[in-house]
């Protein structure tokens, strides 16, 4: 029984404490004439749509200032947020403060009623009074309800910062071929408006840079921009290599926001906020690339560009014939480490190499990558003996001396204790190859004799002659039948159409696996066979093809959602990868990949 009532208690507390709190509070229910009241909207969920009691028209009224806390005490998490106004009386009386309303869930949540009695003036002391004035005049820099922050003790500020803009702020503008740079989205914003209902948030797009974008949740700051004070909120950050040489755009980061400005003044002087829909944006920012110097450069140079350390490792160098042995070739330090290649070692015939096991463990901050990248071969002698591995070299530029180095690391020495021996292997290749081609020699004096027939069958009256002469007779209905069917193809507009675009998709799709060699064609042909593909089944023009427009046509046509994200990242890499380096077995999987998303789309698209 002690038990059943612990457990009711339990879920009695639970049940309570996930009630939708709001209520309206005030520090107490009497002032004086020439005092201020701090009103105070309190709710324990992220609720929308605040609605403020419309009669508050024998007040002054300050605000509102927000506050968002989410706290944690021995283990219970909670959260409140805050509406704060600061009211000034009028005159004399008793009043009421009606209803404020939330929506959450669905529901709208009220205030209780506040009765507020309001007497006559009484004597302050000048410590009051100075109290008086800054919480007239207090504001709060992080009063911006996209944002999460805590509450910060009321202060007085002057020299504000006017309106609202977003800065981004760019490391480098000239930057090397493969050098890293970061950019930081910062809003600045008057700290007594509100911006509040973001939407429409579109991040930048950064083509002919390989990059990775930060989003950021933290709480808006005061800051410094131009002698004026602001507050500021971190909107993300991105690291960015540029591939190539010349001058390339980044996009702005934008959205839209409801924005509080001036629109007036009051009968005390103190200004009257609007709110208005205002496109917020951070402009183009052009990076100037530069490339890489040509004087000096190694003819082994791969794009590799900071700070790196090179290292080829194999497991051991004695071992018997028929065993393996793995060679770790690995670079490491700072720099563009998943945009370059690494060597490929040399060995000889007598040893049989496979295709590496290609290894990344890199980190990305916003300071750029760093780590290691790795190639793992697996190595089979097949003879007898003692076998070099070549010196390999690997080469890259750095940053800080603006030059070329090169890591050359000795050879490796490979003995094989036991099996046969290669050299002997070798001869005796050699001799049946020797006596094959001997025996081809004389392949050319023919010892059969082949005899033909000299009295022939007549031509006229053949079988021959009967099945040529009836040709035309049966031929002709064919004709007229092809030709009929010619033009009800021809009349076909939209069915020639598709066929076209699933011809051009199998034509690319196998240029692509033709140019698996070549990069850059590899990937043009891959990206046109997905367009093609889509313009068949969809029966939609090249024009159509925006991310958002493919997204909800794909949709309506009951394809799934993992399977619209791939084809979209997919095309989207294409343009990226013709300039970043890419290994077979990447391409390969590029490929595969292609014919997966087809084949679902196939079955998927109605």
């Amino acid at each position: 029984m002690k038990n059943l009532v612990t457990l009711f208690l339990i879920f009695y507390s639970l049940s309570v404490g996930a009630q939708v709190k709001f209520e309206a509070s005030t520090e107490k229910k009497s002032y004086a004439l020439n005092e201020n009241i701090e009103l105070v909207f309190s709710m324990n969920v992220d609720a929308d749509n605040f609605v403020l009691p419309q009669l508050l028209d024998n007040f002054k009224v300050q605000g509102p200032f927000m506050f968002v806390q989410n706290y944690n005490i021995n283990g219970r998490r909670g959260f409140e947020k805050s509406y704060k106004y600061y009211l000034t009386p009028k005159k004399q009386g008793e009043f009421t403060i009606k209803e404020a309303q939330i929506e959450f869930g669905g529901k709208v949540y009220k205030t209780s009623l506040l009765r507020i009695k309001i007497t006559k003036a009484v004597p302050i002391s000048k410590n009051q009074n100075n109290q008086n004035n800054q919480n007239n005049n207090q504001y709060d820099p992080f009063d911006d309800p996209f944002f999460h922050q805590n509450e910060q003790p009321p202060q007085a500020r002057t020299d504000f910062g006017d309106g609202s803009f977003i800065v981004a702020e760019v490391s480098n503008k000239n930057p090397y071929v493969n050098e890293p740079i970061h950019v930081v989205y910062k809003l600045y914003f008057d700290p007594r408006i509100q911006i509040g209902n973001i939407t429409d948030i579109k991040k930048p797009k950064y083509n002919g840079f390989w990059s990775q974008f930060f989003d950021a949740n933290r709480p808006a700051v005061e800051a410094q921009y131009k002698g004026k004070t602001y507050a500021m909120a971190t909107l993300g950050s991105a690291i960015l290599y540029p591939l190539e040489a010349g001058i390339k755009p980044i996009e702005p980061f934008s959205f839209e926001a409801q924005v509080q400005v001036a629109s007036g003044r009051d009968v005390f002087g103190d200004p009257i906020y609007s709110v208005v829909q205002k496109r917020l944006s951070s402009g183009t920012q052009n990076i100037t690339v530069k490339a890489l110097p040509e004087s000096g450069k190694p003819s082994n140079f791969s794009g590799a560009v900071g700070h790196f350390d090179f290292k080829v490792t194999p497991t051991k160098t004695i071992l018997k014939g028929g065993e393996s042995l793995s060679l770790n070739v690995a670079v490491s330090g700072e720099g563009n480490l998943k945009l370059f290649s690494l060597p490929k070692p040399e060995v000889p015939p007598a040893l049989e190499m496979y295709e590496p096991q290609h290894q990344e463990n890199v980190q990305t901050p916003l300071s750029g990558m760093s780590g290691t990248i790795s190639d793992n071969y697996t190595i089979v002698p097949q003879y007898k003996g003692n076998y070099p591995i070549k010196a390999l070299r690997f080469s890259y530029f750095d940053l800080k001396s603006k030059s070329y180095k090169t890591i050359i690391l000795p050879q490796i020495n490979i003995n094989v204790i036991n099996g046969p021996d290669f050299a002997a292997v070798s001869k005796i290749i050699k001799d049946k190859t020797k006596e094959v081609n001997s025996n081809k020699i004389f392949a050319s004096i023919k010892q059969k004799t082949i005899l033909t027939q000299i009295d022939k069958e007549a031509f006229l009256g053949s079988n021959l002659f009967l099945f040529l002469f009836f040709i035309p007779l049966f031929s002709i209905p064919a004709l007229v039948f092809a030709k009929k069917q010619k033009d009800k193809n021809d009349a076909d507009f939209v069915g020639n159409r598709i066929k076209n675009s699933n011809r051009l998709a199998k034509k690319y799709l196998s240029e692509a696996k033709k140019q698996i060699n070549n990069k850059e064609l590899f990937y043009i042909s891959l990206e046109k066979a997905m367009h093609n593909f889509l313009k068949a089944k969809l029966n939609i023009e090249t024009f159509d093809f925006s991310k958002e427009k493919l997204s909800e046509i794909l949709a309506y046509r009951n394809a799934n959602h993992e399977t619209i994200v791939d084809f979209i990242n997919l095309t989207e890499n294409c343009e990226i990868a013709r300039y970043a380096p890419a290994t077979i077995a990447s391409m390969q999987q590029d490929f595969n990949k292609a014919l997966e998303i087809i084949s679902s789309l196939e079955k998927q698209i109605a």
